[in-house]
């Protein structure tokens, strides 16, 4: 597969981001990112990356992935790229392309002099959070309820659009670490085997179910479960898709509250948890 990536410049490509969207995600059309605003975002200092096979055949060079942000502002004021789309045509997902767009993305903010990229996913979603945490080592502190209210696509309809707000500090030690291809030492085995709590062990069960009574939030690591494959609980049980929301919030927003930062995604024999610390920054030296 010959993939470049490289700025979006012309009208069709512009346009070819827009069917992408509903390629992806089946959005509505009231919902896609329209060329116009593309462009003019990425002409006033944002960005809109595409990835592009080179040998699709008859058809010439295909637009097969995108990533789309714009300069922001932190609450504090401090300047940042907001990155708002990562999309993959679905013929070509689960091939690393998503991690190489980021990366693009990343090298791209680090010439306007930025440090700090930010954007939200669903947390639930275990194959976006391995690489979001694990892969490139973005970290987490907020947690956002609901926060696109009732959403219309096929993929998250009926369900509260929970949210957690991802910090990648693209010029940390931390984030180095993650990418310089050096895997992380850590895993769900060795940290159970050294007494890291697992809040809310998930029941048995094809889905699996919530724990009934999670561990109280103590100590400097902790673990969260969430399903290893959310999507296939939404499609047969939305009842228990909804129960798990509301768990893992309710234990999000109180580690959160005390100082909590999600720092990785452990996935092992089919259980996904995060991993969070106490009071912890993307530049300390870690030794677990």
């Amino acid at each position: 597969m010959d993939i470049e990536i490289r700025p979006i410049h012309t009208h069709d490509e512009y346009r070819a981001v827009e069917q992408l969207q509903r390629d992806a995600w089946g959005l509505e059309q009231v919902e896609v990112v329209p060329d116009h605003l593309l462009l003019t975002v990425h002409k006033n200092g944002g960005l809109v990356l595409g990835a592009f096979d080179l040998a699709s055949g008859a058809k010439g060079e295909q637009l097969v992935g995108f990533v789309f942000g714009l300069v922001g502002l932190s609450p504090d004021g401090r300047m940042k790229h907001c990155s708002h789309m990562t999309g993959v045509a679905p013929d070509y997902q689960n091939q690393n392309l998503g991690y190489r767009l980021k990366l693009a993305q990343r090298e791209h903010v680090l010439t306007q002099g930025l440090d700090l990229i930010t954007w939200t996913f669903d947390p639930l979603e275990s194959r976006n959070a391995y690489l979001n945490f694990r892969k490139l080592g973005a970290t987490c502190q907020t947690y956002l309820r609901d926060l696109y209210g009732s959403m219309r696509d096929s993929l998250n309809i009926a369900l509260p659009s929970d949210r957690f707000q991802v910090d990648w500090h693209v010029a940390s030690t931390h984030v180095a670490d993650r990418l310089s291809g050096n895997p992380s030492p850590l895993s769900l085995s060795s940290l159970c085997a050294e007494g890291v709590p697992l809040l809310n062990q998930a029941l048995s069960g094809d889905p699996p179910r919530p724990a009934e009574a999670p561990l109280p939030i103590q100590g400097t690591r902790l673990l969260i479960q969430i399903p290893a494959h959310f999507q296939a609980i939404k499609r047969v049980d939305m009842k228990l898709a909804r129960a798990w929301r509301l768990q893992t919030r309710t234990l999000f927003e109180t580690a959160f509250a005390a100082g909590y930062v999600v720092t990785d995604l452990l996935f092992d024999d089919e259980q996904s948890c995060y991993l969070l610390e106490k009071d912890w920054t993307p530049d300390e030296n870690r030794t677990h």
